[in-house]
């Protein structure tokens, strides 16, 4: 048996999950935690990872290393997603990661995002055609499934986080903010040719801000706190939460079921890529993942590792 730990830092939050896997390719999740660090606050155009997020976010990353360091057979699979990508100082970030935690921090590619995102959907989801939509703090990750195969694929770097301090959508929203926002917003969808393929299937979502959507709708319907994935919605129940996210200031959206209060100045910035989306799209169906980068990680491993045991 190997044990494999994956930290996940993402723009919003890092995460961090304990796989054990079997010879027979077989696994089972073990252990997972997660702490909203938000390694991409107070950015700015500028690009320029802030010191008190650097901060947390570090020792967020010492408190997992120590669940999982004196494992047998231990393998660590450290990445990092949009807002270190995008980052000017990321060297210097990833130096300081390296030397206070051990933990060596793998940049990613938007590409390779978005395909460790297709890997986990398309093995725990019975989809043959959808467009798997990953929402982070600081960038958007867009595939197109045809016949089961990501046909397109692309990250654009707007987000949850970004887009909310940009245009001002974390307290109570101006109409005039709002519209700037969904213009830029629109104007990087149409600046994609492939997405009028995507008119017609449903919408596969990924993503903190989408998982909060799920967990709002699951907290009204009174369905309790059980797994999001495959859970489904419509484009009219999804335009009717934005609509009383929008009629609520901070305050009131803190109190919202179902949404963590640390998460209620970014989720209208968060929900306005799908609400974008769902004006293209004449399918209507949102359909909820939980299966998503960490669990294409997972994937790759196995099969790297079964690849290197048949050359031998």
């Amino acid at each position: 048996m190997e044990n494999l730990a994956i930290v996940d830092l993402g723009s919003n939050s890092v995460r961090m999950a304990i796989t054990e896997i079997q010879a027979d390719g077989t696994y089972r999740e073990v252990k997972r935690v997660k702490e909203d660090s938000r390694i991409s606050e107070g950015m700015g155009r500028e690009k320029m990872l802030q010191p008190a997020a650097m901060d947390r976010t570090i020792t967020a990353l010492k408190r997992f290393t120590k669940l999982y360091v004196g494992l047998p057979n231990l393998t660590v699979r450290a990445i990092t997603t949009a807002a270190v990508r995008q980052a000017k100082n990321q060297k210097e970030f990833l130096v300081r990661v390296k030397k206070e935690t051990g933990i060596d921090l793998q940049v990613i590619t938007g590409a390779k995002e978005a395909y460790y995102d297709y890997l986990g959907v398309i093995r725990t989801l019975e989809m043959d055609h959808c467009l798997i939509l990953d929402t982070g703090g600081a960038s958007v990750e867009l595939i197109l499934v045809q016949h089961k195969k990501a046909r397109n694929l692309i990250s654009i770097p707007i987000g949850a986080v970004n887009l909310s301090e940009q245009f001002h959508l974390g307290g109570y929203v101006k109409a005039a903010d709002l519209f700037k926002a969904q213009v830029s917003v629109n104007e990087r969808l149409t600046k994609i040719p492939w997405l009028k393929y995507a008119s017609h299937v449903p919408i596969v979502l990924l993503g903190g801000a989408n998982r909060t959507l799920a967990r709002m709708s699951r907290n009204y319907k009174r369905q309790g706190r059980g797994s999001i994935h495959g859970y489904q919605l419509s484009a009219r129940a999804v335009y009717a939460t934005y609509r009383e996210l929008l009629n609520k200031n901070l305050a009131q959206r803190k109190k919202i079921s179902g949404l963590e209060p640390d998460r209620a100045d970014i989720i209208i910035g968060g929900m306005l890529p799908l609400v974008s989306l769902l004006q293209r799209n004449s399918d209507g169906r949102v359909i909820f993942s939980e299966s998503g980068v960490r669990e294409g990680v997972i994937a790759e491993y196995i099969q790297g590792s079964e690849d290197s045991a048949g050359k031998k």
